[in-house]
C-alpha cells in the first residue's frame, strides 16, 4: 500500500504573504487534493528577530479567503503537532546532538568580527563567494581545530557558539526534482551552514528537515529560491538516517516582474498600481514605520478568479481551456505540467479572469455588491430595480465596485453634463424631439425598453430627423455622459417619470448648440 500523500506550506510570519507564496500554497493544496492526501500549514517562526505580531493571523485569513483550507494547522491541530516551530524547539536539539555525536556537525565559536575578517581575507584573495566551508573551517575557531577539552571548557564557560553542518569534502549530491529533473551539486560548492544558532534555536535548514520527517511529509513543493539549499537538505536526510523516507522535491519557477526582468516585488506593485498580496495588511516597515499593503481582495478581485489566475502562473493544463473551478483545477493539475522558467506577472490577465467570473454570476448575486456599495455611500436606491441595473452593467465591469461607480446616474440625476458632447449634440432638433418624447413617455400606460424605442422612433419619423441626431442627446439628458449601458435598458430601469423629469431638467440647464 502506497504512503498517504502529505504536503506542507510553511511560511514565516514576518509580514504580508507575497502572492508568490500564495501560488506555492495553491499548488501544494491542488497536489494534495489530486492525490487524496493532506495539506498542512506549518508556521516557521524560529527567526524571532523577524517575527511580526499579526502575521500568522494574516496568513490564515488570506488562505481562508481563497478557500485554501489546511487539513492540519496551528489553529486546527492534527496528529503531528505542534505546527509552530517555536513550540517545537526542544525537538531539534536531539537531532543536532545526533549530528554532533556522529561527526556530521561541529561547534563553532567564531565571533561576528572573526567571520567578517575571514570573508575580507578571501575577497582579497579574489574568492568571489567567501564561505565557511571544507577549506576555510580549518582556519577558524571550532571543534575541528580545538581539543575536546578546550571545546568543553568554552561551552561550560557560557561562550556563545553555533552548530554547523560538516559538509563532506568530495561528494556529488544528487536529487531528482519533480519540476527540473536531475540536479547534481558537488559538495565543494556548499558551505557549512549553521544548524543551531547561538540563541539555541534552529535555522530553517535543520528545523524544516526534522519537521518534514516527523510530520511524514512526502513531497516538498516550494519556491525556486530554495533550490540552492536542496542539496544541503539531502545531506541532512542522509546524515540523520532518513534517506529512504526523504520527500520528493519540486522547485517552482519564479514570479517575474511584468517586463520579465527580475523577481516580482512589492515595489513593482507600487510602481504599476496593482496588488502583490492576497489581502490588505498593516505591518511595521523599515525603522518601525507602519506600512500598508494593498490586497487582491480589497481591489475587488474575486477569490475564485484569483485562484484561477495564480494556477496559470507557471502551470498549464495542456489544453485551450482557461476557466477552471477549483474542482476542475484539482482534476487537471499535475506537477509535470509546471514549467521550469519564470513567469511574467500579467495583471491584465488577472483582470480578464475577474471579468469572466463576474459575468458568470447571476444578476441577483451582483445586486448584493451594488446594495452594499449604495449603503456605504449613503445613497437611497429610490425604488430602482438593482437586479436590472446589474444586468445592464454586466458586460462593462471588471470589479464589483465598477457596478456602483458606473451606475450612479441611476440613483442620482445628473447635475453636470459632458460639455464636449453637449456642444455637439444638444441641438434644436434633438431638444424638440426629446421634449416630445418626454410628454409621450409620461402619457404611456406601460414603459419598457421596447415601448421607449417605439415612441422615440415614431417621433423621429414625424420630425424628419435621424436617430443619430437624437440618441446622444437623450443619453446626455438622462445620464450626464456620452457613454454607458444600452440606452433603452436605462430608460426602462429609470421609468417614464424620471426620464421625463431629466429631459426637462437638461433642457433648462443646457444651452442649445450653435449650428454650423
Amino acid at each position: 500500500m502506497e504512503k498517504e500523500v502529505r504536503v506542507r506550506f510553511a511560511p514565516s510570519p514576518t509580514g504580508a504573504l507575497h502572492i508568490g507564496g500564495v501560488r506555492t500554497a495553491l499548488y501544494n493544496y491542488l497536489f494534495a487534493r489530486k492525490n487524496q492526501g493532506k495539506f498542512i500549514l506549518r508556521i516557521e517562526d524560529t527567526d524571532q528577530s523577524r517575527y511580526i505580531d499579526g502575521a500568522e493571523e494574516y496568513i490564515s485569513e488570506a488562505l481562508n479567503w481563497l478557500g485554501i483550507i489546511p487539513d492540519e494547522s496551528p489553529r486546527k491541530g492534527g496528529p503531528y503537532g505542534p505546527y509552530r516551530q517555536s513550540e517545537r524547539t526542544s525537538i531539534y536539539q536531539e537531532y543536532a546532538e545526533k549530528l554532533l555525536s556522529e561527526g556530521n556537525a561541529y561547534y563553532a565559536f567564531d565571533t561576528p568580527e572573526e567571520l567578517e575578517e575571514m570573508r575580507e581575507r578571501l575577497k582579497a584573495n579574489r574568492v568571489d563567494t567567501p564561505q565557511y566551508n571544507t577549506i576555510t573551517r580549518m582556519q577558524m575557531k571550532n571543534s575541528l581545530t580545538m581539543s575536546e577539552e578546550e571545546v568543553r571548557q568554552r561551552i561550560e564557560a557560557g561562550e556563545p557558539y553555533v552548530i554547523r553542518l560538516k559538509v563532506p569534502r568530495k561528494e556529488d549530491i544528487r536529487l531528482n526534482d519533480m519540476v527540473r529533473g536531475w540536479v547534481m551539486v558537488h559538495s565543494s560548492a556548499i558551505d557549512d551552514k549553521v544548524l543551531m544558532k547561538s540563541d539555541g534555536l534552529p535555522t530553517y535548514h535543520l528545523a524544516n528537515v526534522v519537521d518534514d520527517h516527523l510530520m511524514k511529509i512526502t513531497h516538498v513543493i516550494r519556491g525556486e529560491e530554495w533550490l540552492p539549499s536542496a542539496p544541503l537538505h539531502v545531506l541532512l536526510y542522509k546524515f540523520l538516517g532518513w534517506e529512504d523516507s526523504m520527500p520528493q522535491f519540486g522547485h517552482l519557477p519564479l514570479l517575474l516582474k511584468p517586463d520579465g526582468n527580475g523577481k516580482l516585488s512589492k515595489r513593482d506593485g507600487d510602481k504599476h498600481g496593482f496588488p502583490v498580496f492576497p489581502i490588505e495588511g498593516h505591518f511595521p516597515g523599515k525603522k518601525g514605520m507602519p506600512e500598508q499593503f494593498d490586497g487582491f481582495r480589497e481591489a475587488g478581485y474575486l477569490p475564485e478568479a484569483t485562484l484561477n489566475f495564480l494556477a496559470f502562473l507557471g502551470w498549464n493544463p495542456g489544453t485551450d481551456q482557461e476557466l477552471f473551478t477549483v474542482e476542475e483545477l484539482t482534476d487537471a493539475f499535475t506537477v509535470e505540467r509546471i514549467g521550469k522558467s519564470g513567469t511574467k506577472f500579467d495583471i491584465e490577465k488577472a483582470k480578464w479572469y475577474n471579468q469572466q467570473y463576474l459575468k458568470e454570476k447571476s444578476d441577483e448575486d451582483l445586486s448584493h455588491y451594488l446594495e452594499n456599495d449604495l449603503k456605504q455611500a449613503g445613497t437611497d436606491p429610490n425604488g430602482i430595480n438593482l437586479t436590472k441595473v446589474c444586468r445592464s452593467m454586466k458586460e462593462r465591469i471588471t470589479f464589483p465596485q465598477d457596478i456602483y461607480n458606473g451606475a450612479r446616474f441611476f440613483f442620482e440625476a445628473p447635475d453636470t453634463y459632458d460639455e464636449k458632447m453637449a456642444s455637439k449634440k444638444w441641438t434644436p432638433e434633438a431638444v424638440e424631439v426629446l421634449e416630445a418624447f418626454a410628454s409621450e413617455a409620461e402619457a404611456a400606460s406601460t414603459f419598457d425598453a421596447a415601448t421607449a424605442k417605439s415612441i422615440l422612433n415614431n417621433i423621429i419619423e414625424q420630425k424628419g430627423v435621424k436617430l443619430g441626431q437624437v440618441m446622444p442627446a437623450l443619453r446626455l439628458a438622462v445620464t450626464g455622459s456620452g457613454a454607458g449601458p444600452d440606452l433603452m435598458d436605462i430608460l426602462e430601469i429609470l421609468g417614464k417619470d424620471r426620464v421625463a423629469h431629466r429631459i426637462r431638467k437638461a433642457s433648462e440647464k443646457l444651452p442649445v448648440a450653435s449650428q454650423g
